[in-house]
């Protein structure tokens, strides 16, 4: 590679991994790195030395676990703020890379990278406003609204949303420390975990399937009155399993009921376009953190 060339960095902060990334002048990444998320200190350090080892970058883009505030002028920019990831809270993960790197960074929430990444370069192509759904040890949701990426108090928080609870047939309180049976008590994969016994990936109860179908169901129809997308891209580790998706188009379809009609989906062929999988896979979110340092290369705003 050439150390002249133009290169940016993108990092894909998650509380279970972090995946780094150096690309090219056009976006397309040449070399990529995952890194346990153990303590901050570790965690950094690694991303740091990553970044180290390969040539110059002219900036970095960062879409991490949150909450974040994501507030350029703010005093706690770029900081970790009330996560129930432990050791994480009021972490910066910002200034370190600035300081060290001596480039311009620019911060968002990994589901928000991870929607402008499929915005750009998979399933939203082309859309004006999408949104991005990720399923797994937590839950969130990005989005892209006519081109520019969702911000407004602090940044969405999906997965905190309240959906119909029936406790007679789910009798789970819910795991989330702050909610209880919120969306993400109810349906990640911690969730999961402590309701079944087990990991999603090792959870073949087809009754399990069943409910979670209907809890992320009950969640995509709220998102659509709400936001109105285009397109809803889910992804994340338990939105792999096969019987997922199908499950969830079938029961939002019964859920929108045909209202208010089209554009709205009205049949499972419309059904299979709104809701997809992520076609850039599990490089979304890393996708989105190259386009955030591309952004901050330009001084570009937040609206691409």
């Amino acid at each position: 590679m050439d150390g002249t060339a133009p290169f940016s960095g993108g990092i894909e902060a998650g509380g279970t991994k972090w995946v780094c990334a150096v690309a090219d002048a056009g976006g397309e990444v040449l070399a990529t790195e995952v890194i346990p998320t153990t303590t901050p200190e570790t965690t950094i350090g690694a991303a740091l030395r990553f970044f180290g080892g390969h040539p110059p970058i002219a900036a970095l883009g960062i879409g991490t676990f949150g909450p974040v505030d994501v507030r350029p002028g703010s005093p706690t920019y770029g900081r970790i703020l009330a996560t129930p990831k432990p050791g994480w809270a009021d972490v910066d993960v910002v200034s370190p890379f600035r300081a060290e790197l001596g480039v311009p960074v620019r911060l968002d929430t990994d589901v928000n990278a991870a929607a402008l990444g499929e915005w750009r370069r998979g399933a939203g192509a082309g859309l004006g406003t999408i949104a991005y759904m990720t399923v797994g040890t937590g839950i969130g949701v990005g989005a892209v609204v006519n081109g520019g990426l969702v911000h407004g108090l602090l940044h969405p928080e999906f997965g905190h949303i309240r959906i119909p609870h029936d406790t007679g047939r789910d009798p789970f309180a819910g795991s989330c420390p702050f909610h209880g049976d919120c969306l993400e008590g109810l349906a990640s994969g911690e969730a999961m975990r402590r309701r079944w016994g087990r990991r999603a990936e090792h959870l073949d109860d087809p009754s399990a399937w069943e409910l979670e179908a209907g809890y992320i169901a009950l969640a995509l129809v709220n998102l659509t009155y709400a936001l109105s997308p285009e397109r809803i891209v889910v992804g994340g580790g338990v939105a792999k399993h096969p019987a997922l998706l199908p499950a969830v188009r079938a029961r939002l379809l019964t859920l929108t009921a045909g209202y208010p009609g089209p554009p709205v989906p009205a049949g499972p062929a419309a059904m299979d376009e709104y809701v997809t999988g992520p076609a850039l896979g599990d490089r979304s979110g890393v996708a989105g953190a190259v386009e955030l340092a591309r952004a901050a290369r330009s001084e570009a705003p937040a609206s691409w």
